[in-house]
């Protein structure tokens, strides 16, 4: 065996490490509500691509 292995006595464990670590982050915003953000994403999308099934809309006369 080799002897130069030190028994890591002082240290804590890396998922207690972890946990402490992520039980230390704080927010001040409110949290954020499903329902209205998917309602800002759809929103969103609409405003970039357009109207929803405009584009089905487009393939279907396309291929008359």
């Amino acid at each position: 065996m080799c002897r130069n292995i030190k028994t890591l006595f002082n240290f804590d464990p890396p998922a207690l490490v972890a946990r402490r670590l992520v039980d230390s982050l704080v927010t001040n915003t409110p949290p954020r509500d499903r329902s209205t953000e998917a309602a800002k994403a759809r929103a969103r999308a609409v405003e970039r691509f357009g109207r929803p099934g405009a584009v089905a809309v487009m393939n279907l006369e396309w291929h008359r």
